[in-house]
Parts: C-alpha cells; sequence; structure tokens
C-alpha cells in the first residue's frame, strides 16, 4: 500500500506523515529529505545550485539512507548522520532551486520508486508525490494550511520568534514550489483535502486514518 501526502512548507505534512507510517507499521519516505540531501552536498562543495548539470551529478551519484532506530529516523548522506545539517537555514534557501532542475527530479524519482519497493506499506510525502512519484497511490492527501499558521509553525521548529521574514520566506518557497516548470506543486487527482489551519497533528493523523480505513 502506497500512501502519498503533499502540500506546503510548514503544512505539518513531514510530521504527519511520520506518524502515519508508524501507526500503520510501514516506512517513511521523505523526499524533501532527498532533496535537502543534495541541496547540502552541494553547497558543502561550494557548487552553482543553479547549475542543472551540476546537480543532476550530484543527485546521480548521492547514496541516500532512511534509518530507524530508537527516536526519530534519521537521514544517512553517504554514510554520514547529516538529519540535522540538512535542515539548515542554508538548506532551506536553496533547496527549492535545487529541486527545479529536470534531471535532479529525474534522478531522486527513480531512487523514490526503488525504496518504495522495500515495504508493503510506504507513507511517502513532498510536493509531486500524489501527482507524478506515485500517481497511481492507494490512498493521496493534500494538507495545507494558512500562510501565517504555516509560518509560524515554521519559526517554533527552529526555536525562534515569528516575524515577517518568515512570512516572506514561506510566501517565496510556495512561490517557487509552485511555478516551478518541473513538476510543480499542485493538488494531486484523487487526493483529499485538508485545510489544517486549526487542527493539531493529532487530529490531523485521526483524520487521515479514518480516510485510509
Amino acid at each position: 500500500m502506497i500512501i502519498t501526502i503533499d502540500g506546503p512548507a510548514g503544512s505539518g505534512k513531514s510530521t504527519t506523515a511520520k506518524l502515519l507510517a508508524k501507526e500503520l507499521g510501514g516506512i517513511l519516505l521523505d523526499t524533501g529529505a532527498m532533496y535537502r540531501s543534495v541541496t547540502h552536498i552541494a553547497l558543502e562543495e561550494k557548487a552553482d545550485t543553479k547549475d542543472g548539470k551540476r546537480m543532476a551529478e550530484i543527485a546521480r551519484n548521492i547514496n541516500i539512507e532512511f534509518v530507524e532506530n530508537e527516536g526519530p529516523q534519521r537521514t544517512l548522506v553517504n554514510g554520514r548522520d547529516c538529519s540535522a545539517d540538512i535542515r539548515k537555514k542554508s538548506v532551506d534557501a536553496n533547496v527549492s532551486i535545487v529541486a527545479a532542475h529536470k534531471d535532479v527530479r529525474a534522478e531522486m524519482v527513480t531512487l523514490q520508486r526503488k525504496i518504495a519497493t522495500t515495504s508493503n506499506t510506504v507513507v511517502c510525502e513532498g510536493r509531486d508525490i500524489g501527482s507524478v512519484v506515485f500517481p497511481d497511490a492507494d490512498f493521496k492527501f493534500y494538507i495545507h494550511a494558512d500562510t501565517v499558521k504555516r509560518a509560524a509553525r515554521r519559526a517554533l521548529e527552529r526555536g525562534e520568534e515569528m516575524d515577517d521574514a518568515k512570512l516572506e520566506e514561506i510566501k517565496m518557497r510556495d512561490h517557487l514550489d509552485s511555478t516551478r516548470k518541473e513538476s510543480p506543486m499542485i493538488i494531486p487527482d484523487g487526493a483529499h483535502v485538508i485545510d489544517n489551519t486549526d487542527l493539531s497533528i493529532d487530529e490531523t493523523l485521526k483524520k487521515l486514518l479514518e480516510l485510509c480505513a
């Protein structure tokens, strides 16, 4: 069974996906972490993130593993635990640029589909999952929330105060993700749309579980 969760930054889709995978006894395929991993390596190598050919080369040669132990799922990049590194502000500022490259997305989609064959139940979240990566998924969801609410959530995740800069960051991310030429963020055909502006993570999870029953 494949379940896809799409939606914009700060919508809570990553946290919801983690909890849903745990509830269903499946694996979490965090595609956002995959694009972040490519971006992290590019920044480490001081490569130009606008150089599509170079970004595709990094994506082609990268090794990404998701490891479940006690505590949160960890992301290993080329054998190193980069779980914290891929969440840095520098990665936030560049990941949409990297993810917009056609050849990068092709490499990642191939890897995502490969990882999905390793379990009977897969929960996959991102921005083009139900529309491009797994268009025939068993269940599709699109989670969104008010822009201000999403900016406040992102600030809370970082332990920072909410301000206009955070709001503008979210708006810019939305613009880049929804207007990119390759696999833009859209509501997938057949997806259940959930507005969780006024819902907690637990309430959002409950809705998904009910719809998957």
